[in-house]
């Protein structure tokens, strides 16, 4: 008999195919609604129970016993969002590889990857941001989000003469002292808002110092 956990899965499938097709891929965000359908929250428990089963899987394939087969997700409905999106439910987080997803669909339209510069925003994401970050940030990826990166979107690690410079304690330092000086030649007491919080901690520093 056709129960009502199938109708609604039959419903949610129905609005995750629109969903890809107007958007080029089923990685919604939780908050997503369409058609009235919370689908956000549909697609983060589909996601859940896929994940169940993949590890489920994987204790199988490793010959250790499995605790439960409740929550995991069916072949046959994996296969269902495959075949919308083979990459609907990643092994990493779902907003990077929306992000991911949507610079591949403007590099397939565009033929470059957006930088910071060209202030490309789809669907709430600012990809020129985006792929900056992870230019920057290449150390804290993962080894296939570096793959990725590299061999499908052909952005690669930030050349150390392109990473921001980090100021040290002592350019600190350097800066306020001279800051301070500058305020005390014009006003005769360097007493502003920062200028001023930066005097109190100097004098607290001080303060510490053993004789």
């Amino acid at each position: 008999m056709w129960s009502e956990q199938e109708a609604a899965w039959a419903d949610g499938v129905a609005v995750a195919r629109a969903y890809a097709a107007a958007h080029g891929h089923f990685l919604p965000p939780t908050t997503a609604v369409r058609e009235g359908h919370p689908l956000g929250v549909w697609a983060k428990s589909a996601r859940a129970a896929a994940r169940r089963a993949r590890e489920n899987e994987e204790l199988r394939a490793a010959g250790r016993p499995v605790p439960s087969a409740a929550g995991a997700m069916t072949e046959a409905r994996r296969d269902e969002l495959d075949a919308i999106d083979p990459g609907w439910c990643p092994a990493g987080d779902t907003a990077w590889q929306r992000c991911y997803r949507l610079v591949q669909n403007h590099i397939q339209a565009d033929g470059t990857p957006p930088t910071a510069a060209d202030d490309v925003v789809v669907q709430g994401e600012d990809l020129g941001r985006w792929g900056t970050a992870q230019r920057y940030g290449w150390e804290q990826l993962l080894p296939t989000q570096r793959w990725l990166l590299e061999n499908t979107l052909g952005i690669q690690a930030a050349r150390e003469e392109e990473r921001p410079v980090k100021q040290t304690q002592d350019t600190k330092w350097a800066v306020n002292l001279t800051a301070a000086r500058q305020f005390h030649a014009c006003e005769g007491h360097p007493t502003v808002l920062k200028l001023g919080t930066w005097l109190d901690n100097v004098r607290k520093r001080a303060a510490k110092l053993p004789e």
